[in-house]
């Protein structure tokens, strides 16, 4: 009986890349309607495994067999064909395209050799009704937020008809409200008989929807347990290979002079929206504090922040230790802020430089990496493996690994071990644990205070309320482009919190009236 439940079996995988056994000999099986989690560190191996399901690579050794079939998984295709679909962690949509076109792309209803969008469109809007998943099949992708991006991927699948359902972090990219929504959609998918595969390190994630965890460790199987006969301090455990601290531990601020100045600061929105990205807004961070931003995605935080490192034009008034920088260059602003930006691919890394190359991005000009005018390559050799050790960044060939093929968390493990080896008064973090495992948020959360205990000004942006309830000294909260709120975060609740995020509670007293 045991045989029969299992709808698929990968025995023994083996996968090698130079430099590193990205899978060591790993069996997983997937029972039929269950929600199945794959729980390891960055780099441990997930992605690498389902790639390998999915058809993407090839292992060297093992075996993959369905409904006790031996199967062979070729490339996609072959996997689309026995009904299996995955949703990457970095979406594969064309920009482009509309919504319709990127669902249908490769499956194409075809009547005479013509394409038939009648029929396509009919099925995708039945499909997105009955599970709850709306949206604008005519927009174009680059147009839509990542949460609606996540939304058309799983809506590729669905259309398909894939019975086996792969996730790779699918919360990495999306708001509160967003998770909740995409986890009744998984609870609704495996009553109906569909068996997913869900790849995350979010413990809490893990154990409200998963009902077995498979634990991966350095590219080994530490194990699989039932996730009512475990809790999270176990599986971080089991994850890590040593005990883990879940909460933040600091010491309380000791707030100096005000490092940063923003001063009656707007962001025009782009496109055809007349409201100002971010309208009027003024704050201040001081030395030895981290002051959070919060908010539901996609309430000005990211032009705020774009506004204040100079990728997007603003007006209002920036002063950082008192030197005003409202016109300065992005290179100009650089010289007194680390960056670490919300788009580690679009902002952070030049994907096909080497990790060398990245962690020395802004820095080849100073002297030390000089030698007659030339880039010294001894000394950024030195200076990468100094912070590769020092950051635990893990990569297959070292510092002259290409960024590209790093795994997601690793990628921002080098970019936080750049920007905050800088050494800059006013530390910018954007969702600097976005993708994360437990063992690395702690150490990242330990970096962030360990710099503001230094006396450096930290504005942090974060979509994780435990992060931000834990994390920060204030907290100011956005909604619609405005701050809507200055809240302690030793004096309020979550429940509060999500009341300003929500515009249902303000500062000022007033309330956001529906439709005002």
């Amino acid at each position: 009986m045991a045989q029969e439940e299992n709808i698929i079996e990968m025995l023994h995988i083996t996968k090698e890349f130079p430099g590193i056994v990205a899978n060591d000999d790993i069996t997983l099986q997937l029972r039929r309607g269950e929600i199945h989690a794959l729980l390891g560190e960055n780099g441990a191996g997930k992605s690498t495994l389902m790639s390998v399901l999915f058809g993407l690579y090839q292992p060297e050794r093992g075996v993959i067999k369905k409904n006790g079939e031996e199967v062979r998984i070729a490339d996609p295709n072959d996997a689309t064909a026995l009904g299996i679909g995955m949703v990457h962690q970095h979406f594969k949509l064309i920009e482009v395209f509309t919504v319709l076109d990127n669902i249908i792309l490769g499956a194409e209803t075809t009547r005479l050799g013509f394409l038939s969008k009648k029929e396509a469109r009919k099925k995708v809007e039945a499909l997105s009704e009955r599970y709850g998943l709306k949206v604008d099949l005519d927009a174009r992708v680059e147009d839509i937020t990542v949460g609606m991006q996540q939304r058309v991927e799983i809506l590729k699948m669905l259309y398909r008809d894939n019975e086996i359902l792969i996730f790779d972090e699918p919360t990495a990219v999306l708001t509160p409200q967003e998770i909740d929504e995409l986890m009744a959609t998984m609870k609704e998918f495996a009553k109906e008989g569909k068996s997913i595969l869900f790849i995350s390190h979010k413990l809490n994630e893990i154990m409200a929807v998963a009902d077995r965890v498979t634990v991966l460790r350095k590219g080994k199987c530490v194990g699989t347990v039932n996730t009512k006969d475990t809790d999270k301090q176990a599986l971080s455990n089991m994850m890590v290979g040593r005990p883990v601290r879940l909460e933040v531990d600091k010491a309380p601020a000791k707030p100096g002079e005000v490092v940063l100045e923003v001063e009656h600061f707007t962001v025009p929105a782009k496109g055809q929206h007349k409201r100002d990205a971010v309208h009027d807004v003024s704050f201040q961070v001081r030395a030895g504090e981290i002051v959070c931003i919060a908010g539901i995605d996609g309430n000005g935080q990211t032009e705020l922040i774009h506004g204040l490192t100079g990728l997007d034009r603003a007006t209002g008034t920036i002063r950082l230790q008192g030197q005003d920088l409202s016109h300065a260059s992005i290179r100009g602003r650089g010289q007194g802020m680390s960056h670490i930006p919300e788009d580690r691919h679009k902002h952070g890394l030049v994907l096909d430089f080497t990790l060398e190359r990245n962690l020395v991005l802004q820095r080849f000009r100073e002297p030390r990496f000089q030698k007659a005018g030339f880039i010294d390559q001894k000394a950024v050799r030195a200076y990468a493996e100094k912070l590769i050790e020092q950051f635990d960044v893990r990569s297959g060939q070292g510092p002259v690994t290409i960024a590209r093929s790093m795994s997601g968390g690793n990628q921002q493990k080098a970019i936080i071990a750049r920007e905050l080896d800088r050494d800059k008064p006013l530390v910018v973090a954007v969702q600097p644990t976005r993708g994360l495992d437990v063992g690395a948020i702690e150490y990242i959360h330990g970096q962030l205070v360990r710099q503001r205990d230094q006396g450096k000004a930290i504005l942090l942006v974060s979509l994780e309320l435990d992060e931000v309830m834990s994390l920060s000294d204030r907290i100011l909260v956005m909604y619609e482009g405005e701050i809507v709120g200055e809240l302690d975060p030793k004096a309020t609740t979550v429940q509060e919190l999500g009341l300003y995020m929500a515009g249902a509670k303000r500062a000022d007293g007033r309330k956001e009236v529906e439709g005002a």
